[in-house]
């Protein structure tokens, strides 16, 4: 037998062993670390997720070049409670329903679905326990509302509004019922 040919066999036999163990350990690592549940359905719908592109991206393109620098939404330590990091964002999610997006009807074609969603994602949020006025003097949610009111107007409210994605990436990541599993 040429060792070309036995390279080749030995090359597919190696194959056919090794997937099969790769997928056994993959498939024990998924069941090992299964997906943790959103505490609101709209958090995992690919159809709210690309409303919030589409609004988040038509309003970053209104804004200047000085507001495309400048970040509203306070980076968290995510080394913290993640419900605490939930409800923190729930109660600026709270403040975007009250403030910001009741001002921006007409900005969007999709802006009426996306205030649906989001009014969803934040009373469901409530009844799993977030209560939003406790996190209504934390630190983050002061410094957010203090940058926004230091643009001024129109200009606050469009960079705020060209950042939904990033509250709504919060949400989706923090916002999850933990899987209780025991090994």
């Amino acid at each position: 037998m040429k060792a070309s040919t036995l390279v080749s066999f030995l090359h597919a036999a190696a194959a056919m062993l090794v997937l099969p163990l790769l997928l056994i350990g993959w498939a024990e690592l998924a069941a090992a670390h299964p997906v943790d549940q959103a505490l609101s359905q709209p958090l995992r719908s690919p159809e709210t997720y690309q409303v919030v592109r589409e609004v988040s991206q038509h309003a970053q393109n209104m804004q200047t070049e000085d507001d495309s620098s400048t970040r509203l939404m306070p980076r968290v330590n995510t080394d913290q409670d993640h419900l605490k990091i939930c409800c923190l964002h729930a109660n600026i999610l709270d403040f975007y329903l009250h403030n910001i997006l009741r001002h921006r009807d007409n900005m969007h074609a999709s802006i009426h679905r996306l205030k649906t969603d989001l009014t969803r994602v934040s009373e469901d949020l409530q009844s799993q326990g977030c209560n939003v006025t406790h996190y209504h003097e934390h630190h983050h949610a002061v410094e957010f509302r203090r940058k926004l009111d230091k643009m001024e107007g129109e200009r606050g409210i469009t960079k705020a509004v060209g950042e939904i994605d990033i509250l709504f990436t919060y949400l989706q990541d923090f916002c999850v019922k933990p899987n209780n599993t025991s090994a």
